[in-house]
């Protein structure tokens, strides 16, 4: 079974975890509306995606108080 012969440091084990870092978002502007969406996914509050409709989104929808 393979064991360490030597302890690895502090330092050695952080400057190898240096790159693990999670990275910060980058949104972009979506064409239509101008709300910040993730790159390359349809626009969650109009959605458009390249400047066409993919998904039509609900205005309102009126429930019947009494029905429910």
């Amino acid at each position: 079974m393979a064991v360490p012969q030597n302890r690895t440091t502090k330092s050695r084990r952080n400057m190898r975890r240096a790159h693990d870092s999670l990275v910060a978002a980058n949104p972009n502007e979506c064409s239509n509306c101008g709300e910040l969406k993730r790159p390359h996914h349809v626009c969650p509050s109009c959605g458009h995606y390249d400047q066409r409709e993919v998904t039509a989104m609900a205005r309102e929808v009126d429930i019947d108080e009494d029905a429910a």
